[in-house]
């Protein structure tokens, strides 16, 4: 009853603001209309006028009415800057906090019984960082006032607390805001407009967002700081942990600014995608893609053959690669390029000192005044009963153990449909080995449309693979009859036998050993970065996959420039990451490639979009090539050609993909793309035709209606005989 009481006194009180014409009076028009008669008034009864102004505003702020700013102005117009700002300071900061315990008394007991335990967190960091979150949000006005009054009464924030906290956090802008009303008073014709007082007090209204936000950012990196002694002199410009694609373009970045950096690897160069991933992968998928084209040559009009080959061979073919590329990521590259390369293990002893393990056994102990965390990622390892003692490979491991083998595994069970696993699954079976896939998931690929994942199980189970999906694994168990891994499909218990076994189920940051967690960063799942990759150190920066999101190289390179970028150049312009446009391949045969939306994402999000299609099998160069099957799906803006993401199935997805994603990129339509001329025959005018068949889709059918009837009329009213 008393809620519901307190409830009718707030809504008849803001109907009579309304009702009274309230909202009309607190306006800038009608302060400098009523300016004189306000001031007359205060000559009059200065003490009862201030008196009023106090409780309107009170009331103003506790209500939440449109109007503060406007009184805020006025405060410095009646009663000057000392005087306003008093009044508006004590006056705001006491009516946010009856704003706050009225959202307390009426929301709170609910909110918290109902949300309770998702609200633990925010209730702990309340109780542990609340006075300066209040008081940043106080002081950079990122959120409307009244909805940090109600955010806050539903938390356990003490309220004498919120009351200081608010006022010190207003007082800046208050103090802003009440000089540009003291100028505004001063205002009495025309010419005052060029006043230069006036011109600098609203230009202070301007600029201090800027300068509060480098006033929070000051007192954040204090705060953050604290109990760390920073030296006055550093080794460095930076130092870059780890060789990867990440770490290495944040090196060449730094030196070709001339800027003097450390890279610190303890393996090898290159990192995982020239060792280990996209490099030896794609090696082997066209060995095994080769292969395939021969033994189905009759569709080429030859003679299908088996191939005959050495698989030993093939590895080592997959080994010259590697070392062909690997000038490209050397020690010697980078250091002709002006970086220093360590070959050892970095440890953050400081957010500043980095102690570098050597790969000799010596040690090194340098300092810079920024850090890049590009340690990558490794593979995931589920916690099976059974798997250390049957033993098994990952993409890091696999690429060893088979140059070691004279052939392919005779069975391998794949777990993990994903792009790794279903890459290596199809190019081992192409090479000779029985293989079975295993997904949890209900279908592969779980992240593309379902559409999709039915293709691509359709190629895989062409090429031998047994697809197993919806299959939960249990433990693996080995005696004298051999290995095989226990699952549970549909309620019962099957046995599926192997001799090698492939994890492929994604792969995790790598987090521990580099001194993160002595500093207090969070490392549970990834290194946690704001929009411009630094860490809970403003100096600390994380690129690539051990910040999580993409795994991709090329998002970790994309990564590294703003990392980089910033750490340099951060004291004089930030640059937010920008995640927009980010386009992947997986190169199974044939290639899924995308950027943007699916349309199963577009869906699940409820966001609008028209799908339009072309299949690959109308295309003349995709059937001059034998290559026509799969097709090309654009999403766009209801009505519009703007494109919000595109998904190619077909041969060379990854190559075609790129002309949508410069178009995505600088907001290129669809009929930017159709006016584009395409060399014919090739596979790139599938996105011409595409953009064609959104164009059809969209041609006006009244004006060309109106154009038959107009060419009917050049053509002097008759209709005409025989064929044109």
């Amino acid at each position: 009853m008393k809620k519901l009481i307190l409830l009718l006194v707030l809504l008849t009180l803001a109907l009579l603001f309304f009702a009274l014409g309230g909202h009309e009076w607190l306006t800038l028009e009608a302060l400098k209309r009523h300016q004189a008669e306000f001031a007359a008034l205060r000559g009059q009864a200065p003490w009862l006028t201030a008196a009023g102004f106090f409780l309107l505003y009170v009331l103003v702020a506790a209500l939440s009415l449109p109007g503060a700013a406007i009184m805020t102005l006025a405060a410095g117009a009646l009663f000057g800057l000392w005087q306003g700002l008093v009044l508006v300071s004590f006056a705001s900061s006491l009516g946010a906090t009856l704003a706050m315990l009225v959202a307390r008394f009426l929301l709170r007991d609910q909110v918290q019984q109902r949300f309770g335990d998702r609200l633990k967190a925010v209730n702990d960091g309340i109780a542990r960082d609340g006075a300066f979150y209040l008081f940043t949000l106080r002081l950079v006005p990122v959120f409307p006032f009244f909805l940090i009054n109600l955010l806050m009464g539903l938390t356990p924030f003490p309220a004498r607390r919120f009351y200081w906290v608010s006022q010190l956090g207003m007082l800046p802008g208050t103090l802003v805001y009440v000089n540009a009303g003291t100028q505004l008073a001063a205002l009495d014709s025309l010419g005052g407009i060029l006043s230069p007082a006036l011109w600098l007090s609203f230009a202070l209204l301007g600029i201090f967002p800027l300068l509060a936000r480098s006033l929070v950012r000051l007192i954040q990196r204090r705060r953050v700081y604290k109990g760390w002694q920073k030296t006055r002199q550093f080794d460095r410009n930076l130092i870059v942990i780890g060789a990867g694609a990440a770490g290495l373009v944040s090196a060449y970045i730094a030196a070709t600014v001339r800027a003097r950096v450390t890279l610190i690897e303890a393996g090898k160069m290159g990192g995982d995608c020239l060792n280990t991933g996209c490099v030896p992968s794609k090696a082997l998928i066209r060995s095994a893609r080769l292969a395939h084209q021969m033994r189905h040559a009759d569709r080429y009009g030859l003679c299908a053959t088996q191939p005959e080959f050495s698989f030993k061979r093939v590895m080592a073919r997959v080994q010259e690669i590697i070392k062909k590329v690997a000038p490209h990521d050397s020690v010697e590259r980078y250091t002709a390029l002006g970086v220093e390369v360590l070959q050892g293990h970095g440890r953050l002893l400081d957010p500043w000192t980095v102690e570098v393990s050597l790969n000799d056994g010596g040690r090194r102990r340098l300092s810079a005044r920024s850090v890049i965390i590009a340690a990558g990622a490794e593979p995931l390892v589920p916690e099976l009963p059974g798997l250390e003692e049957v033993g098994y490979l990952t993409s890091d491991t696999l690429w060893q153990a088979l140059a070691e083998r004279d052939s392919p595994p005779r069975r391998l069970l794949v777990l993990g449909g994903g792009p790794i696993g279903c890459e290596l699954a199809q190019a081992l079976a192409r090479l000779g080995s029985e293989v079975t896939l295993m997904q949890r998931n209900p279908r592969l690929m779980p992240k593309e449309d379902q559409e999709v994942s039915d293709l691509v199980k359709e190629s895989l189970t062409q090429d031998g693979i047994a697809v197993l999906t919806g299959h939960q694994p249990l433990r693996l168990e080995q005696d004298d009859q051999g290995k095989r891994l226990i699952a549970r499909h549909h309620d019962r218990e099957v046995a599926l036998p192997f001799d090698d076994l492939l994890i492929a189920l994604g792969r995790r940051p790598r987090l521990t050993g580099y001194g993160l967690e002595q500093l207090g960063i969070d490392t549970e799942r990834k290194l946690e970065t704001n929009d411009y990759l630094e860490t809970l150190y403003p100096n600390i920066y994380a690129a690539g996959d051990v910040a999580g999101g993409y795994q991709f190289t090329h998002t970790a390179a994309h990564m590294a420039w703003y990392a980089s970028v910033n750490a340099l150049f951060g004291q004089f312009k930030r640059f937010k990451v920008d995640y927009s446009v980010i386009p992947w391949c997986t190169f199974v045969d044939p290639e899924v490639a995308r950027v943007g939306l699916s349309e199963a994402e577009a869906r699940d999000r409820g966001i609008a979009c028209e799908v339009t299609r072309f299949g690959l099998d109308d295309l003349d160069r995709a059937i001059a090539d034998g290559a026509d099957h799969g097709f090309i799906k654009v999403l766009t803006v209801p009505g519009k050609d703007r494109i919000l993401g595109v998904t190619i199935v077909g041969e060379h997805a990854g190559e075609l993909l790129a002309e949508y994603v410069l178009a995505m990129r600088h907001h290129l339509g669809l009929n930017k793309l159709l006016a584009t001329i395409h060399i014919y025959p090739t596979l790139s005018e599938a996105n011409k035709y595409a953009a064609g068949e959104w164009k059809k889709a969209h041609a006006p059918q009244r004006l060309l209606a109106w154009l038959a009837r107009y060419h009917g009329w050049r053509r002097g009213g008759k209709q005409p005989q025989g064929p044109l």
